[in-house]
């Protein structure tokens, strides 16, 4: 019996915001990796805290998510 393999590339097409657009902090410019908290608010609207570890500043950013279309 014959098997059948797909191949799919390992290059993003479309990369995730979230491994490219990384925050840094306004004060010393380092750079950060993980947001401390994340809340889901109303509105499709997901907000992270950021607290630097380097000089201990921190901010939060706010994020629209995508509405997904199911078939």
């Amino acid at each position: 019996m014959a098997a059948v393999a797909e191949v799919r590339s390992t290059v993003a097409h479309n990369p995730d915001p979230r491994g490219c657009d990384l925050p840094t902090c306004p004060v010393c410019a380092d750079s950060m990796v993980a947001a401390e908290a994340s809340a889901y608010l109303a509105d499709n609207f997901v907000s992270y805290l950021w607290t630097c570890d380097t000089c201990g500043y921190g901010f939060v950013t706010k994020h629209a998510l995508k509405r997904m279309a199911c078939n």
